[in-house]
């Protein structure tokens, strides 16, 4: 099989013309050595630690790559996750978040079944600048050093809380503010591939704007891209007012398969999708961690390495990892996001300073949310607990939430 570009010329009625038979030679020594070149990369790239098994040539890549969601209909990912199982399409979790602990209240009218439009979907409107934003990526010898202040450098957001006159306040109330956050995170700049993946936690890495990277869930273990609804840039704050990215964001310039957009938690790159202009790998082209080995170009040169890659359709990024990360992580705060309805809940160690802090103001449970929405202060209400019993009380208006509360009779449940 002969590689792209190699076509020999047409010689016929001129063969004994030296300058026919010289083009043709040339041609055979250059497709010949491209193919042997191809033939002999996958078992040299092997050796080195960053590469998966499965090279894939830039041939192979473009013959993978498709439009498949060229018209917006994607897969929806609600409750696509395995405990310790990778699973190709699915999110390997060390654990199980908590339901019906945060997201937005209403399904909107780009869910269609088992499948969502995200050209549908509304977004919360404001773009708001962060002149302050710092991120900085630094490598020292085998390690590399990724620090910033959680905010987006280079991108606009949408203005958080989401106002009560925004249309996207109909279907998610984020209550929470976009707060900066200082992190220092040291990762290994050649992560040696595991055959064995990784569970994973919320946090899946840090792109190369500073924003921080979760997996595709929100705390409700539904498809975060698909119910939440995030601002122009596909982010939004949880409730530390951390701003971060579940998808693929749409303000990024350069989505290239060759072009690093961020790194993981265990230090391997992440990339885009697109193979070339119209072409783009999706869930199905890649492995159960969501990656794959291939050329890109890191730290201004070509590297083969393993990389993981975002795609328009579930998981959208790392689902596992495939060397051993600096830390798991939470999978979710369950006190900081207790009935928060808006964002995930997830803290990320980066922004504790390493630590896993649980303390913070209690929030109602989500069932007391809904049993006063559309309600006015002072009417009745009641509720089931997570525990199967029933609350009866009075709906009140809670700040921090900025919503009407089913408060039990006689105080907090």
């Amino acid at each position: 099989m002969l590689q792209d570009g190699c076509t020999f010329p047409d010689a016929s009625g001129a063969i004994e013309k030296m300058g026919a038979i010289m083009e043709i030679t040339k041609t055979v020594l250059l497709c010949g050595g491209l193919l042997l070149a191809g033939m002999l990369a996958p078992a040299a790239l092997a050796q080195t630690q960053s590469a998966g098994p499965d090279y894939l040539s830039d041939h192979a890549l473009l013959a993978l790559a498709s439009n498949a969601y060229a018209n917006g209909t994607l897969p929806l990912g609600d409750g696509h996750y395995t405990l310790n199982q990778p699973r190709k399409g699915y999110i390997d979790l060390c654990r199980e978040f908590g339901r019906g602990r945060g997201g937005a209240q209403h399904a909107g009218g780009w869910i269609h079944g088992d499948t969502w439009n995200p050209y549908q979907k509304l977004a919360v409107q404001g773009h708001v600048a962060w002149p302050d934003a710092r991120f900085s990526i630094t490598r020292d010898d085998d390690k590399r050093v990724l620090a910033g202040n959680g905010l987006p450098v280079g991108a606009t957001t949408g203005i958080f809380p989401i106002r009560p006159n925004d249309p996207a306040f109909a279907f998610d109330r984020n209550p929470n503010r976009i707060e900066a956050h200082q992190f220092r995170e040291t990762l290994p700049a050649d992560p040696a591939y595991s055959t064995q993946p990784y569970c994973m936690g919320m946090e899946a890495g840090i792109m190369t704007n500073g924003v921080l990277l979760f997996n595709g869930f929100n705390a409700d273990l539904r498809d975060a891209a698909a119910h939440e609804v995030q601002d122009s840039c596909r982010g939004h704050p949880q409730s530390r007012g951390i701003y971060h990215y579940h998808s693929l964001s749409s303000c990024l310039r350069d989505i290239g398969e060759k072009t690093v957009i961020g790194y993981a938690l265990d230090g391997f790159p992440i990339t885009g999708p697109e193979v070339a202009p119209g072409k783009y790998l999706v869930t199905a082209d890649l492995d159960e961690c969501h990656g794959i080995t291939s050329a890109i170009i890191e730290d201004g040169r070509k590297a083969v390495t393993y990389h993981y890659v975002m795609t328009m359709d579930f998981p959208y990024s790392v689902s596992c990892f495939r060397a051993k990360p600096m830390r798991i992580g939470p999978a979710q705060d369950e006190t900081e996001n207790f009935g928060n309805r808006g964002g995930d809940g997830a803290i990320p160690a980066s922004a504790m300073g390493g630590r896993y802090n649980r303390m913070g103001p209690r929030r109602a449970p989500p069932q007391a949310l809904d049993a006063c929405g559309g309600q006015s202060d002072g009417a009745a209400c009641s509720f089931i607990t997570q525990r199967g019993d029933q609350i009866s009380g009075t709906c009140r208006m809670l700040r921090q939430q900025n919503a009407e509360v089913c408060v039990p009779t006689g105080g907090p449940p």
